[in-house]
This record gives C-alpha cells, structure tokens and sequence, in this order.
C-alpha cells in the first residue's frame, strides 16, 4: 500500500514535498503530526495515513473523531471476512489504526474483540548450498556481495539495504543491526569469506564519499532525533549507507537532493532474473536467503536458541519453522518407498 511520495501540482510545476504535506483534512493533519512528533519512519507514515484513509471511507459519514473501538473491531472484521486479509495484514491495520485514533486523534479505545484473520504457517522455500552457489554466479559486483552478505548473515531485507558502514566489524567479524524489525538490535556473524570483498567495497565508498563531498551535496539521511543532535554525523563516512545507489534521489520529506541506499525493487528484481537464469524451480526472493542461512545452520549442529538470536526471532517458535524443512543427517529415516525391494 504504497502513498504517492509528495502531492502532486497542476500546470507541470514540481510536487510539493511531503515536509509541507501535512494532509488535506483535519484528521489527517492530526495524523501526520503525531507521526512526526514521533519521529517515525517515512515508510510507516506512508501505511499509516493509508490505512487513516481506508478507515475514514469505511465510517463514512461519521467523522474519525467520533470513532472508538467498536468502529475499529468493524472495520478489522471486515477485513478478515470479507476481504479476506491475512493475518499479517490486519495486525498491520490494527497498529496503523490505534495509533491513528490513540495518538493522533487522541480518542480512547478501551477494550474491543473483532474477528480474526485466518492464518496458516507457510513452509518455508529453502536452497541447497548448490543452489546458493547456482545463484550467486549469475549476479556480479554489488549486487552479488549484497546476495552473499544476505545469506551469510541472516538479514532482512530492510535490514540489509539500511546498513551503514559503521555496522561493520571486520576485526571481530560482526555485524550489527540497529532497529530492525520491533525496532531491536542485534548482533550476527560476518562471514570470514567477504571480509577482503568488503575492505574492498569500503574503499569504493571511500572514493564515492569523498566525492559527494566535493560536490557539497548533503549529507544521507539520519534519524530525526539523531540529525537533530549531532546536525553534521551525515557527512561524515561512518553514517554513509553500505550499499548506496548510483543515483541520487529526492528525499520525500526534506525535498533534498541526496543520496539514497539502494532501492528495495532494484534488488528484488535483480535476485529474480539471477534465479531464472539458474534456471532454479523455486520461488526465490531475497528473504529466501535468510531462510536458507537459518536451515543451513540448523542442518550443521548449531542450536536453535543461537539460530534465534542470529536471526532476531522474539520467540523460538518463529524459528521452528525450520525444523520442518532441514534435512537432518544421521537421523536415519527414509521414505517407506524406499524400503520396499525392487
């Protein structure tokens, strides 16, 4: 549920950017400052006012600020029943909308039931080390140092495009995640095999960085409360992005011209056209990679607890999963097919 990134203008003028965009109503209004206050992610403010408008059609006549929790235990069973929105989606409604009425309208809730999503565990999809090595060979460059660091990590998507260099530790082969996903942080492991191709893209990012400079561009983006504090950290080197894109950008909020890190599609799709000229008969998406880093240590001893904290999993449960796709060596069980004679 992507929002347009600024609002756009008449007569072939520029879009406004999305700083000064601060909604067309009041409750949208009211949203967005809330949202600010809070110093949120762009990308959580873009769902948030999505789902405010989704609510907002779904109560229509009455305004959001007469709304309470019967009217969100409607709308969250709507979806459920007649939309048939997974699960995943309608806790994502459910958060967007107690924060709308909650913080930005400041409407109590108190107590509300409605209908939940029905929802399945899916089996994982999962490559064999052959496969991963299948894949890697069709990317090159960047591209194929951001596929390998992703297996070989366990990140996240979004985790992995959000690396800074300062997240890197080479002497001690670490990497660390800061707000990943619960806004957690966590440490993982680097693999020895990319320390001299990332001393090698470091010095790349050197050169690209210094050359922003030169060029007095500004610095990448930081977090409110951190550019609010330290005002100049996004120059400096530390702060750059691990993989930034080629381009510059706009940035949807400040209207600035900068540098970004590399598209969340870009990759996307680079990881796809890799996997079909592997010619692999599997859906594979970057967060396959993840899967298989989390199957592959399984598969070679290493206990679920540590598997859970590598991949930041809150409960062990999460990281079960798989346990049902893993191959176990030594185990001994075979197919009954196989035990009949020939």
């Amino acid at each position: 549920m992507a929002r347009r990134p600024s609002v756009p203008r008449g007569n072939g003028q520029p879009p406004i950017a999305a700083a000064k965009d601060l909604g067309g109503c009041d409750w949208e209004r009211d949203l967005v400052i809330a949202i600010r206050k809070k110093g949120l992610l762009w990308r959580t403010e873009q769902t948030y006012r999505e789902w405010a408008a989704r609510f907002a059609r779904f109560t229509a006549p009455a305004s959001p600020y007469q709304a309470d929790g019967e009217s969100v235990s409607r709308f969250l069973t709507h979806l459920a029943v007649e939309n048939r929105a997974s699960r995943a989606t309608q806790k994502q409604a459910l958060n967007a909308l107690v924060f709308f009425l909650q913080e930005g309208l400041r409407r109590s809730l108190g107590e509300f039931d409605f209908q939940r999503a029905r929802g399945h565990k899916k089996v994982p999809t999962v490559l064999t080390a052959g496969e991963c090595q299948r894949l890697f060979a069709e990317l090159e460059g960047t591209t194929q140092l951001m596929a390998r660091l992703m297996y070989g990590t366990g990140l996240r998507l979004m985790e992995l495009l959000r690396l800074r260099v300062h997240h890197l530790d080479l002497e001690r082969q670490q990497l660390s995640v800061f707000g990943g996903k619960g806004h957690k942080d966590r440490i993982t492991v680097l693999p020895e095999m990319l320390i001299v191709s990332l001393q090698d893209h470091l010095r790349r990012l050197q050169k690209l960085h210094e050359a922003d400079r030169r060029a007095s561009l500004p610095g990448v983006w930081l977090p409110e409360g951190l550019s609010r504090k330290y005002q100049r950290a996004g120059e400096t080197f530390e702060w750059q992005w691990l993989f930034p894109s080629r381009e510059l950008s706009t940035d949807p909020v400040s209207g600035e011209r900068r540098r970004h890190h590399v598209l969340d599609g870009t990759f996307q799709n680079a990881i796809r056209m890799a996997a079909k000229r592997a010619q692999l008969n599997k859906r594979v998406t970057p967060h396959v990679l993840r899967h298989s880093f989390a199957t592959h240590l399984l598969e070679s001893g290493v206990d679920i607890r540590t598997v859970q904290d590598l991949l930041g999993h809150e409960s062990v449960e999460t990281t079960q999963i798989y346990t049902h796709v893993m191959q176990k060596p030594g185990v001994g069980v075979r197919s009954p097919l196989d035990l009949l004679k020939s």
